[in-house]
């Protein structure tokens, strides 16, 4: 039995345990793990006996939507660490701070002996961010800082305009990527990815898809849980890898190119980062696999009733891929040994399938490589001649996989070697099962969609509408919802580019103006930006500056700096903008005297249609 526990004991749990408890277990969501992994590198540091610092800063938005949030909450634990949270106004701005945190130690005056970085941002930001990401890599870390990159990918679009997969804008950026498949690799993939930064030079990415970040688990958060290790089979050029000033150009490229990416493939390598988890003495099958897919994969098989011991019996091994680019090749080499066949399980476009494909390629004269197996089967990837698939789709690069989808796969390809036969009636009940599952999920049902709608009492339910006879184009935030709500809103644009389209719509037809909504968060974020490109081309529309207060979509936080109506006008008259009409439902909130721009006049909401058709 098990002994019973102390009530003084319970009575000591705290919320802040997560962050307080020196070691041992606690429950972390991925986000809260996320901010944990900057505390215990702050102790690991110490330990060694390094004074550093760290400093976090991005962008919000889902599934990294609340991370600022959280990490305001802990804002007295982050300082205890010496741990600086800044938001960014955007993405990118954030990222170059995030170079400068690097730059500390070139100077004098330092009062720590480095800073380690953490960026974070959604899928659309990383995007935004490339010109950053390529310098700021290729210039460097610093050896007692290092940089990780948090990449919010949000693969079925569920609060996105676009799916998004950003391990392919890292690799064009030389950035390696590391994708954690639970809350505890959060932590230890994290650690390993400071040393590895330290060691490379490199930036580091590390891939937060929303099944991992908002979920939740026990983890073990002592400092010293993994060690991490230095290889010693790379040899570093004179001078090493670290940022430094002066810096030529193309010796940044030389540096990276030759030496950076090469030296994170040697981190991987001495540090076991990826791994058999499940082997064979006689393996025939061998699955690939990485991040949300390996626990997609291991949920398949245990559906299917293959556990360690029957994967062994029956010749199947399992590759847990930690670091999906660069592959390390010495490792994917080993795991390919013996095999027929090799299924690569990872969610979107391929990655990893090329890299082993490439791999293989080179195998050794007189060996016979496995065949390898990922998005389509074994009988090709395109037909030139016929303009189509030329094999059959196993694991579609579109939306998301789920274990039952693995599952199937998993199941056809164990049938075609002849593997199954091993398993006996129970496999095949287990299929039939899923198969009952699928027919049971895709019988037409009765459904009632609920459309997300305006907040109950918010001013831009009224605010997006537009007189008879005019349209309005959409953008980021909440007043996206016009488009389905037969306000003749029509079309959107990425954050920051709304109203844009209408620079290459006004030369070309007999329209003369529309409205553009444009919310005061994008303004402040980088929509300002596009404001003052109407007016450059000297188009006519009217932007609709939806004013609220707080950046509504992702939890409702504050602007990262100052702004009102008011500075809102004045801005925007300093950019040559006019007329500008402020409508409101209290306008005797605007004292006289209020700082109004030159020419502002006030009006009251009930007459929105009026102002709106003189604008027109």
């Amino acid at each position: 039995m098990n002994a019973p526990v102390d009530p003084a004991t319970l009575a000591t749990i705290s919320l802040d345990d997560k962050y307080t408890l020196d070691s041992g277990r606690v429950f972390l969501t991925g986000t809260q793990a996320l901010i944990r992994l900057l505390m215990l590198q702050r102790d690991r540091d110490a330990a060694a006996g390094l004074n550093t610092a760290g400093f976090v800063s991005g962008y919000r938005g889902s599934p990294l939507g609340g991370l600022d949030l959280s990490l305001a909450r802990a804002r007295t634990h982050l300082e205890r660490h010496h741990i600086r949270f800044q938001p960014g106004v955007n993405e990118d701005l954030a990222a170059t701070s995030i170079w400068g945190s690097q730059q500390l130690n070139l100077f004098p005056g330092a009062n720590y002996d480095g800073v380690f970085g953490m960026w974070y941002g959604k899928g659309p930001g990383v995007d935004r961010c490339g010109d950053v990401f390529k310098h700021a890599n290729a210039s460097g870390t610093s050896g007692h800082g290092g940089v990780l990159v948090l990449a919010g990918d949000d693969h079925a679009a569920k609060s996105s305009t676009l799916p998004h997969q950003s391990e392919h804008i890292f690799k064009a950026c030389c950035i390696p990527v590391l994708n954690p498949a639970n809350v505890q690799e959060y932590l230890d993939f994290g650690l390993h990815g400071y040393a590895m930064s330290r060691f490379s030079g490199c930036w580091i990415a590390f891939k937060c898809v929303t099944d991992v970040v908002e979920s939740g688990a026990s983890v073990d958060v002592s400092p010293q849980r993994i060690q991490t290790i230095i290889p010693d089979d790379f040899a570093l050029p004179p001078g090493g890898l670290n940022i430094r000033w002066p810096d030529g150009i193309l010796e940044q490229e030389a540096r990276l190119l030759d030496y950076k990416v090469y030296a994170v493939l040697a981190y991987v390598r001495a540090n076991r980062l990826d791994r058999v988890v499940w082997d064979s003495p006689r393996a025939r099958l061998g699955i690939a696999t990485t991040g949300k897919s390996f626990g997609d994969t291991m949920q398949a098989l245990a559906d299917l009733g293959i556990d360690a011991e029957v994967a062994r019996e029956i010749g199947l091994r399992v590759y847990k891929v930690a670091m999906s680019w660069p592959l390390e090749p010495l490792g994917a080499r080993r795991f390919a040994d013996g095999l027929e066949e090799i299924l690569v399980v990872e969610e979107k476009r391929q990655l990893i399938e090329y890299q082993i494909k490439e791999e293989l390629y080179t195998w050794e004269e007189g060996r016979r490589a496995p065949r390898v197996v990922g998005k389509f089967d074994d009988n090709g990837e395109w037909s030139h001649a016929k303009g189509q698939p030329a094999g059959t789709w196993l694991l579609p690069a579109h939306y998301e996989h789920s274990p039952a989808m693995v599952a199937r796969v998993i199941a056809a390809r164990l049938e075609k070697l002849g593997m199954s036969a091993q398993l006996g009636s129970r496999f095949r009940d287990r299929l039939a099962f899923l198969d009952f599952k699928e027919k049971a999920l895709a019988r037409p049902r009765i459904t009632t969609v609920r459309q997300p709608y305006f907040c109950s009492g918010c001013p831009h339910n009224t605010s997006t509408r537009v007189p008879e006879g005019s349209r309005a184009t959409a953008g980021i935030g909440c007043h996206f919802m016009a488009v389905w709500m037969d306000r003749s809103t029509a079309t959107f644009t990425h954050m920051g580019g709304e109203g844009a389209p209408w620079i290459g719509q006004a030369p070309f037809t007999s329209e003369k103006h529309i409205f553009a909504n444009l919310g005061d968060g994008t303004y402040y974020h980088s929509g300002m930006m596009a404001i003052r490109a109407a007016v450059a081309a000297k188009v006519r529309m009217t932007y609709k500056i939806l004013f609220n207060d707080a950046v509504a979509m992702t939890g409702g936080q504050t602007h990262d700096g100052p702004l009102d109506p008011a500075i809102i006008s004045r801005q925007i008259a300093a950019e040559g903008v006019n007329p500008i009409v402020v409508v409101t439902d209290e306008p005797e909130k605007y004292p006289a005297g209020t700082d109004w721009a030159p020419g502002v006049t006030l009006r009251h909401r009930d007459d929105l249609d009026a102002v709106q058709r003189e604008l027109r």
